[in-house]
């Protein structure tokens, strides 16, 4: 009992230390509410104090610290030069380095970092200013907080400060990952204050030398989101340095200079507004709001009873005033007020005290277009473009529950809220009541995502509704081919196509597409591209990994391609080749742009959505909906995973955040096994299953004891932004337990892999499947199919958690080696490889504890990317040839979501009987 409450007691700790190390910034709207920011710091790192210490910051006489749960910070200190202090607590003080250029994720950087005396630990929690003619005179930022520990070998901290070697690991809001302070020797050992270098180690989290710097990219305050000029304009807290041994308090808080400036100027709430809610049902405003979603449809509602709007092309947040402070949450409901200062400082002008707003961010064209590409450089890049909310719906207001209303009237009231808002950073979404097919086929002019129509009597449902409906464009154009690659398997074709178009007489490259092609395309493509050879590429310039495996061709041949969207990097996304062009000269083809004088001005734009560079839209070849970006952050996201599909980093983490609905189910709450390409499939890999402090944010832990008794964290998660970050890591593939962290001893799954020798034909690996299913149903059990992605099938049935696993793997033994028995030319049980030829081997194994087995939609790490498919017994009687299903190919084949054929396995109620 006292070893579970110490594994628990870890437990706790280390989730502690988790939400420490990844906490937002706070809501920065106004300058009292930074202030309240930096107080509740303040009193955080005083808390961490120990008060036995008989003085700080020399520290007297004092206890011994711990390694769990340590706080670390680095404060921007713009004192007589710029400077950054990297700061350790340990022993109830703050070790602390005076780094002039500030951390780098480069490895190669190693950036000299003077040691200068302890400072308290409640000094951890300060941002304002040091009053000019006392020691550190200036404006401090706290630039990134978080926690510490040391690395695995290096945990006797007090040996490190001695011997000069510190070896760690930060949980910070921008440092993470492993760090190093190394102290100089030489020369450098007789300066008076010991230097030291402060260097990154190799890691998930280092960067490109080419790459922005973190001190540029994320300059501001990680706690008030303020700017340094903002923090000394401001001037809320002042510590006095010649109080610090004092024992006194060293700070005081005083009223902001921005407090007055930037208070909203009164307003009066009009009274009809007041009127429309008054009868509404009173209620505490909530928190966080799951936000009402979209259904994908082909056509929007011809019938009269729907608002259309124009789709926006941004982000998804919910805006919440409370009183003087404003939040601004994601659809996820991660706190991103910080990132959009400019609309939360709007939305504290309103002239209520309690509101909630459902709408999107956008950036806002001078042309009256819009683009995702410039929003993503807006919030990842520092880039100043003005942000716009686009409110357009109405969530709660003034203690009064407005969700219930029907949407039209909403949209009203929320209207009459707007009245007088600065129209470059707050607007109504606005609608049209008729014509949503007339609007569609605009937008798709436009360039546009698509709209949205709303049933305007709707309540707000969280979730997936039939009252809201979705439908998107996607956009095609020519592209001249300037190169190409050879496909992985030895048939006669291409692998990817090299695209570009022609701007100022130059060849610019605009990326590739590896689908869309047949049998007969892909010999034709190849013999036409054999006789165009060139030695040099014709490219104007191109990023290093377009240039691997690339063979040259004259720039003649002339395609269409359907495509997503243009990237930040001017590339195109998720493109599909349709076919050759032989009606337009190479020459001819340049980059499409909108017709905006279809569009609306920026004077007053009705609802700007669309992407601005975005290739020609086409309503009738459009798929039913274009993959939205995961909201996670990945190093690298153009970064090439597989050669042949030619898959990046972030169309992985795209395809998880979209399947994470149909996928989770399978996966959480179960310990998962997670295979690892740094490189790529085809490359490298490897398996993790253990928690370490190199993965994404929302990934969980279960303690599993191995069979010597030693208990371990196993990962787990349940969330799609955690599944969406094992993008930044390169994980090609997910394994799930076939038990549930609840009862990891008794399984509920039970799972039979049919690995089939090649040369069989598909039709045999199918029957065998089908008389898998027929065994089972005589033992009462309905089980489900899928593709493992591979060659073969996996067979899995649900079963009631009433067994233990060596139960269950003796009953999946008997059911094989029945079926090899009854025919043993057909069927086989052993391992062994040599005795496959031309039979289908029955692997039980996955049904024994620790095992695991690929999960439904999970992508596999191998050339092409893939996907383990979910299939219908029906369908699976009609293939006369093994499906593939890809990660590239995803918008081909998204339309399967809407019929799951495992929905009802989380239904099944049957037992296992032995």
């Amino acid at each position: 009992m006292a070893g579970s409450k110490e594994a628990a007691a870890k437990k706790s700790t280390k989730a502690e230390q988790k939400k420490t190390a990844t906490k937002k910034p706070k809501a920065s709207a106004n300058g009292d509410s930074a202030a309240n920011a930096v107080d509740e710091q303040l009193a955080r790192y005083r808390s961490m104090r120990d008060f036995n210490i008989t003085e700080e910051p020399s520290g007297g006489d004092e206890k011994k610290g711990t390694s769990k749960g340590l706080p670390f910070c680095v404060q921007k200190h713009a004192a007589s030069h710029l400077h950054y202090d990297f700061r350790l607590g340990w022993n109830g003080v703050l070790k602390s380095w005076a780094v002039a250029k500030g951390p780098s994720y480069f490895t190669g950087d190693k950036r000299l970092a003077v040691q200068v005396e302890d400072h308290p630990m409640e000094y951890g929690g300060f941002e304002g200013i040091i009053p000019h003619g006392q020691y550190g005179g200036g404006t401090v930022m706290l630039w990134d907080q978080g926690m510490w520990e040391p690395q695995a070998g290096h945990t006797d901290i007090d040996a490190g400060l001695r011997d000069g070697s510190l070896k760690f690991l930060l949980h910070g809001t921008k440092l993470k990952g492993k760090w190093a302070l190394i102290r100089m020797g030489g020369k450098w050992a007789k300066e008076k204050k010991p230097n030291w270098l402060l260097i990154k180690e190799h890691d998930e989290f280092e960067r490109r030398q080419d790459e922005e710097p973190i001190t540029e990219s994320e300059a501001d305050s990680a706690v008030t989101g303020r700017s340094i000029e903002e923090i000394a304009r401001n001037e809320d807290h002042v510590w006095n340095s010649k109080d610090t041994r004092s024992g006194s308090k060293a700070w005081f808080r005083k009223e902001s200079r921005d407090a007055k400036a930037e208070a909203p100027a009164a307003k009066t709430v009009p009274a009809k507004l007041l009127e429309r809610i008054d009868e509404l049902p009173e209620e505490q405003q909530p928190g966080f709001i799951p936000p009402q979603l979209a259904l994908m449809a082909e056509t929007p509602p011809s019938e009269d009873g729907w608002l259309h709007e124009l789709k926006l092309d941004g982000y998804r947040m919910q805006a919440r005033k409370d009183g003087t402070k404003v939040q601004m949450l994601t659809r996820t409901g991660l706190d991103w007020t910080a990132r959009v200062k400019s609309v939360a400082s709007e939305i504290a002008k309103l002239a209520v005290e309690k509101v909630t707003l459902d709408g999107e961010v956008v950036v806002v064209a001078p042309n009256g277009t819009t683009n995702f590409a410039d929003l993503q450089a807006s919030m990842q890049q520092g880039a100043k473009n003005a942000l716009t909310y686009f409110a357009f719906d109405l969530l709660h207001l003034e203690g009064k529950n407005t969700r219930n209303l029907p949407l039209k009237q909403r949209k009203e009231v929320l209207g009459a809220l707007l009245q007088g808002v600065d129209e470059d950073r707050l607007r109504l979404g606005e609608h049209i009541e008729t014509g949503g097919a007339a609007l569609l086929r605009e937008a798709c002019k436009l360039q546009a995502e698509g709209i949205v129509s709303k049933r305007a009597s709707g309540k707000y449902v969280s979730g997936r509704s039939g009252d809201w409906l979705k439908m998107k464009c996607l956009h095609e154009q020519e592209f001249v081919v300037g190169g190409y690659t050879l496909p992985t398997n030895k048939i006669h074709g291409v692998g990817a196509l090299l695209l570009g178009y022609y701007l100022d007489g130059k060849l610019i490259y605009a990326g590739r597409t590896g689908t869309g092609f047949t049998q007969k395309t892909h010999r034709i493509l190849r013999d036409r591209l054999e006789s165009l050879a060139r030695d040099s590429s014709p490219f104007e310039s191109l990023p290093g990994d377009a240039r691997k495996g690339a063979r040259w061709v004259k720039p003649e041949m002339v395609v269409q391609v359907r495509f997503a969207t243009w990237t930040a990097d001017h590339l195109v996304r998720q493109a599909a080749f349709l076919g050759i062009r032989e009606d337009k000269a190479a020459k001819e083809v340049t980059r499409e742009e909108p017709d905006v004088s279809l569009g609306p001005r920026r004077s007053r734009p009705k609802a700007a959505t669309h992407r601005s560079d975005a290739g020609e839209s086409s309503v009738s070849r459009r798929s039913n909906e274009s993959i939205e970006h995961a909201p996670v952050r990945l190093t690298h996201p153009q970064k090439v995973l597989d050669d042949s599909s030619a898959i990046t980093k972030q169309m992985l983490a795209d395809y998880y955040w979209a399947v994470a609905e149909w996928m989770l189910p399978h996966i959480a709450d179960r310990p998962v096994s997670l295979v690892r390409c740094p490189e790529g499939a085809g490359k490298p890999c490897f398996f993790q299953k253990h928690v370490n402090s190199m993965l994404p944010k929302g990934i969980g832990s279960v303690d599993i004891a191995d069979k010597n008794g030693k208990v371990e964290p196993y990962i787990t998660l349940n969330s799609a932004e955690a599944l969406a970050g094992l993008a930044q890591m390169g994980v090609l593939e997910v394994h799930p337990w076939g038990s549930r962290n609840e009862h990891l001893e008794q399984p509920d799954r039970l799972v039979f892999d049919l690995d089939p020798d090649e040369e069989l034909k598909w039709i045999e690996v199918a029957e065998a499947a089908s008389e898998v299913r027929v065994r089972l149903k005589k033992l009462g059990l309905e089980s489900f199919v899928k593709t493992t992605g591979g060659k073969g099938l996996h067979i899995v049935a649900p079963v009631k958690a009433d067994h233990a696993w060596p139960e269950v793997k003796e009953f999946s033994r008997q059911f094989v080696v029945a079926m090899e028995k009854a025919d043993p030319q057909r069927y086989l049980t052993k391992m062994t490889k040599a005795a496959r030829k031309g039979k289908i081997y029955l692997d039980y194994l996955r049904n024994e504890r620790g095992a695991t087995s690929v999960a439904p939609y999970s992508p596999r790490a191998r050339e092409g990317v893939a996907v383990s498919m979910p299939l219908s017994w029906a369908e699976l009687k009609k293939m006369n040839e093994r499906p593939l299903f890809q990660v590239a190919n995803f918008s081909e084949w998204r339309e399967r979501l809407k019929k799951d054929p495992w929905k009802d396995m989380e239904t099944v109620n049957q037992k296992l009987n032995l």
